[in-house]
Order: structure tokens, then C-alpha cells, then sequence
């Protein structure tokens, strides 16, 4: 016994908090950096790198709502200028930020509104989780997004705290960071600034004495990183004033149509009402079972506990015993009749500092997935800005029993993980969508291979991300197919065209078809969800090309 007990200490005084802390944040580095251009850029993300490399080789940039903000693209086209440009230096930043997202963690802890245990599994579930993972090693908005999101939360409550301005201009610079990268950012400002209204109402929150100083300094923060960026740092002024300017007999006239709030209200109000990439409202849940069942169960347990804390149940099923009986006054109440109500009314227990924040988590997420649910755009990225609280709720009131599922759990993320992130195949997967397939890497070996090569397609990238600057010289673009005559001109070494848009065959050239970008498809396997679930097979959608290679023999 003394031996065992001895082992013991020894493990514990090993496997310290910090250092377990430290192991997932190491783990969490590998899972985001190892093996980066392990498959080809998606679609989205080849076009964010092309736009980042313009910007650095032209100074080519200017805000369009179709393509988010303009964080993203200044600091790709930086790290271009450091590392050169590559697929793995394109996603260097979407790891690092999604990485820090767990230090983050670490802050939340400090400040005492989440014990050790509570931590270390909120950090697990950020470093292993599927879609945190394949979004942090992908070039989009959105974990940058996410990563300002959480700085500007954590920085608030640090401000709250201790009252000092430093935590301030933090807050500040990450609420710029944040809306400089989605238009859906202000929406997540409101549900912010709903919650800690009501709560400083309530007595929740305190604020420190010198918050209107503090705010004050926080906008002008904000406006002017704000103003530089979305403005190219001055070249685009028009993006923040009218380009219309003028005096008129009502007055000084702006063409508000000309400013960057009104093209990003006005494009994002149409894409909603359009739903060019539409679903039903509860188009994320089946994305939770599919990638993350554990998290998502134990959220909504957590849930459930907070909304029912403090309650004596066997009180409250009494209660209801003797409201059912006395409906019925030919049923002898018995024993029950001599409970008062006042015996039998719940009593909730004080909230905790604790329970405070998990308050705000629970608000955040559910007010989160609402609003996503709303949003005619579905899209699997969206996921990460509802999943970041859910992680947190999902270890509320943490007990052995929820600990024991928690890391039983892991295994199911880790397994997931490894076969969305870690496949080198086209894959089957929601979490895809469009994403460019494996087939090109063949294609674009045959155009290496090529002097001459014709693209006549609507369809073609991520080829001008893959062939940009003086590698593209050798291409002849048309938008969409031509007559023979015109693409076979000055007989081309190769002859790119969409397969919806293409010929038989052309004399002279050998035909292949190839997937140029695939996705789930939702209509093919719905009648075999359970078993699509337990295999992740069946028919994937694809938009496929045409390549036509000059036959030399011939």
C-alpha cells in the first residue's frame, strides 16, 4: 500500500498541472503545423493566397464584401515578403492563431473562473477537436476572426477585473482585429454588449472607475486601425467616405453606396436572402454528431445543469405528485397533503463568480447558434465561432462521470480528427466543402510538362494561385469554351476544359478526365445516413475537367 501510495505521489508531482498544460498546447502545435501542404488549397483559400500575393507583388487591394475584410490579406502577403510564398507559408498564421486560442484558455483560468480540471479538458477539446483543427490549417476569416473574438472577451474580463487601462487597449485592438477580418463580427459584439449590459445591471460585473475614459480611448482605438486597413492604409478612401461628394441645396451629399458598411450590408443581406449555399436551420447540428458528439453532448448536459442548479428534484417531483392528485379529489392525497408549498418551493443557490461566466458561455452559444441557424449562408467554417463557448459549457459542474465520457470522448475527436486533416485522399466529408481535389496534382504535372496550354474553362482554379506570375505566361485564358479551331491554334501542348463544356475529342489529343474540386453531396447519400455515418463512403459531387494532352505518336 505504501508503495502504491508512493507511485502515486510521484505521478502527481510528474504530471503537475503546468506541465499537462503544456503537453496539450504541444500537442495541439503538431496537430495544426505537421504536415501543413499536405493537400492542395481549397478553393476559398486559393483565392485568399492569390489576393495576398498581389497585394505584395502589386500593392493590388481594396475591400469587397464577397471576399471579408482585410486583415487576412495583409498579413499573408507579410509572411509571402518574410518566407516566400508557398501552400505551407500560406497557412502558417491560420496555425498560429488557431494555437493561441488555448494560452487564451490558460488567462480564463488565472482570473478564477475555471478550476484546473475545468481547463486542462476545455484545452483538450480546442487542441484535438476536428473542425477547430482542420480550420486552424486553412486560410480563411475565420479563426483569425475567432482568435480576436476570444482576446477581446478574455481581455474584458481582465479589464473588469483589475480595472486597468492596458486591458483596455487590448480589448480595443482585438475588437479591430475582429472586425477587420467577417461582417458577422458586429453581431457577435451585440451579444457581448447584451450580456454585460444586463449583467452590470444586475450587479454582476462592476466597472472600473474610469470606463468612460477607457471607452473613449477603445473607439478611437478602434476607428483608426480600423481606417488604415480597410482604407489600403490610405490608398481606398473611399471605402470609409462617398466617393459622390458635393454640396447640394439640402447640404454636403456623400454616396453612402461608395462606403465599405453599406457594400457589406448591403451584399451579406443578399447572400442571406439568396441562399446561394443554403440549408435548413439546423443545417450545423448533424455537423456536431458527425465531428464533435462529445462536446456537443456534454454542452448540452452542462446546460441543463446550470438551468437547473440549486433545484431539489425529489422536492420537485413531489411537488408535482400532489398538483396531479389534487386535479383529482377522489384520489386520497395522503401524507403528501401535509407539505406545505413553502416546504416545497426550490431554492437556488447564490451564483458563483464561476457561474457567472458560464452564464455568459451558455448566452453566447446559444445566442451564437441562433444566429447562424438564421443565416441563409451555411457553411461548415461557421462552426468554429459556436463551438469556442460550447467548449466551455460542456465542462460545467465537472464530475468523474463527465470527466470519464470527456476523455473517452477524445478518442472519437482524435479519430476524426486524423481523417478529416490527415487523409491524403479526397475524402467524403461535409467539413470539405469544395475543396480542390487530389486529381490536380496529375494535371498539374502534365501542364509542368507543357510548353502551350489552353485553359478554356469557367471553372479553373486554384490554377492561377498555383501558376502565378511569370509561371501563367505560358497559359492562354478563355472564360469558357471556344471553337475547336481557336484552342487548337498554334497547336498547344495541353487543353484544359470543363467537362460539362467539352468535345468529344480533338484531333491530334489523347482525353482524360479529371475531379477538379469536390464536396459531400447531400442528395446521394440520404438514404443511407446511418450507413454513410459508420463508413463515411458513397458519392461525392464534383465539378470535373477535361484535359486534353497532345498524342506526340500521332
Amino acid at each position: 500500500m505504501q508503495q502504491a501510495a508512493g507511485f502515486s505521489q510521484t505521478i502527481k508531482k510528474i504530471f503537475t498541472f503546468e506541465r499537462i498544460f503544456l503537453l496539450i498546447l504541444i500537442g495541439a502545435i503538431v496537430l495544426r503545423f505537421w504536415h501543413l501542404d499536405l493537400k492542395l488549397l481549397h478553393h476559398d483559400e486559393a483565392i485568399h493566397a492569390w489576393f495576398s500575393y498581389e497585394l505584395l507583388t502589386r500593392g493590388a487591394w481594396m475591400y469587397d464584401p464577397s471576399y471579408h475584410g482585410p486583415f487576412l490579406y495583409y498579413v499573408t502577403a507579410g509572411i509571402f515578403a518574410t518566407l516566400g510564398s508557398s501552400d505551407l507559408v500560406a497557412r502558417l498564421l491560420p496555425c498560429l492563431f488557431g494555437t493561441l486560442l488555448i494560452p487564451l484558455v490558460y488567462c480564463i483560468y488565472r482570473l478564477e473562473y475555471i478550476t484546473k480540471n475545468q481547463t486542462l479538458l476545455v484545452a483538450l477539446f480546442l487542441a484535438i477537436s476536428p473542425d477547430m483543427t482542420y480550420f486552424s490549417r486553412f486560410l480563411r476569416h475565420d479563426i483569425f476572426m475567432l482568435f480576436f473574438t476570444f482576446l477581446l472577451l478574455v481581455a474584458f474580463l481582465y479589464y473588469l477585473e483589475r480595472g486597468q487601462v492596458r486591458f483596455a487597449i487590448i480589448s480595443a485592438i482585438a475588437m479591430a482585429g475582429a472586425l477587420s477580418c467577417k461582417e458577422e463580427m458586429p453581431v457577435i459584439l451585440l451579444i457581448f454588449a447584451s450580456f454585460f449590459l444586463i449583467a452590470i445591471w444586475r450587479k454582476s460585473f462592476k466597472l472600473p472607475a474610469a470606463w468612460k475614459r477607457d471607452l473613449i480611448l477603445g473607439i478611437l482605438i478602434v476607428v483608426a486601425i480600423m481606417s488604415v486597413l480597410y482604407t489600403g492604409f490610405g490608398g481606398h478612401s473611399e471605402t470609409l467616405v462617398g466617393q459622390d461628394f458635393g454640396i447640394t441645396t439640402e447640404g454636403v451629399h456623400f454616396d453612402l453606396h461608395s462606403t465599405g458598411w453599406y457594400k457589406a450590408i448591403d451584399h451579406w443581406t443578399s447572400m442571406h436572402k439568396q441562399q446561394r449555399l443554403g440549408g435548413p436551420w439546423f443545417y450545423y447540428i448533424p455537423l456536431y454528431l458527425l465531428y464533435e458528439l462529445p462536446i456537443f453532448f456534454l454542452a448540452l448536459i452542462g446546460t441543463l445543469q446550470f438551468l437547473f442548479k440549486g433545484i431539489d428534484l425529489r422536492l420537485l417531483l413531489m411537488r408535482l405528485k400532489l398538483a396531479i392528485r389534487r386535479r383529482n379529489p377522489a384520489v386520497p392525497v395522503g401524507d403528501l397533503a401535509t407539505i406545505s408549498i413553502r416546504q416545497l418551493q426550490e431554492k437556488k443557490s447564490p451564483l458563483t463568480k464561476s457561474d457567472e461566466f458560464f452564464r455568459l458561455c451558455i448566452y453566447w452559444m446559444i445566442l451564437t447558434m441562433a444566429f447562424y441557424a438564421y443565416v441563409g449562408e451555411k457553411v461548415p467554417w461557421l462552426i468554429i465561432p459556436q463551438l469556442l463557448p460550447m467548449c466551455f459549457v460542456a465542462v460545467y459542474q465537472l464530475n468523474w462521470q463527465k470527466t470519464v465520457i470527456a476523455l473517452v470522448g477524445c478518442l472519437f475527436l482524435l479519430t476524426m480528427t486524423w481523417h478529416v486533416a490527415f487523409v491524403p485522399a479526397d475524402i467524403n466529408e461535409p467539413i470539405v466543402q469544395v475543396q480542390n481535389s487530389e486529381d490536380l496534382r496529375l494535371v498539374m504535372q502534365l501542364m509542368d510538362a507543357s510548353d502551350h496550354v489552353v485553359i478554356a474553362s469557367k471553372d479553373y482554379w486554384p490554377l492561377p494561385w498555383y501558376y502565378r506570375g511569370d509561371r501563367w505566361s505560358k497559359i492562354k485564358f478563355y472564360g469558357s469554351r471556344e471553337d475547336e479551331e481557336t484552342i487548337t491554334k498554334n497547336d498547344p501542348d495541353l487543353i484544359i476544359l470543363h467537362d460539362g463544356e467539352s468535345y468529344s475529342s480533338l484531333e491530334g489529343y489523347e482525353k482524360r478526365t479529371f475531379k477538379l474540386s469536390y464536396w459531400f453531396s447531400v442528395y446521394d447519400n440520404e438514404k443511407r445516413m446511418i450507413d454513410y455515418y459508420l463508413h463515411r463512403d458513397g458519392k461525392m459531387g464534383s465539378i470535373n475537367i477535361d484535359v486534353f494532352t497532345r498524342n506526340n505518336s500521332a
